[in-house]
């Protein structure tokens, strides 16, 4: 049986329960939902990195490509995303800052992706997304 590995790159800060930002168990890793907080920095609360949903959109991807890269995986690897706004007027807005980013990351194949809307995000917080990679090694 192979061990799980808990992830948690230099730019997160400790989860605040009990899980982890990232696990890895073979070639799987899932990556916990993740909001657009700044890096963290030690002894300060975590920070949004604005207001805008395009600025804490593209610090969500990169938290979740920080996590991605701590288990040895890559966008590539992703199989599936999922994405979760607070707010039905997003979509449009969100759909376009996704597609100018993965075009940049150069993909093979997209990953599948979901997008639902709910609000169980802390205030000023509008976009959590989560990854499952598989790696081929």
């Amino acid at each position: 049986m192979t061990d799980k590995t808990a992830l948690t790159p230099k730019t997160h800060t400790t989860p605040p329960a009990k899980f982890s930002h990232g696990v890895r168990k073979g070639n799987i890793l899932q990556v916990a939902g993740q909001v657009g907080f700044l890096p963290a920095v030690e002894g300060q609360p975590p920070t949004p990195a604005g207001p805008t949903l395009r600025e804490q959109t593209l610090q969500t991807l990169a938290n979740v490509k920080a996590i991605l890269e701590e288990g040895g995986a890559s966008w590539d690897d992703a199989m599936m995303i999922r994405v979760y706004l607070t707010d039905v007027d997003h979509f449009a807005e969100m759909n376009a800052i996704y597609n100018e980013y993965f075009e940049d990351q150069k993909l093979t194949v997209p990953p599948a992706a979901r997008t639902t809307v709910y609000v169980g995000l802390p205030a000023g917080l509008l976009i959590e997304i989560d990854a499952l990679a598989v790696l081929t090694a």
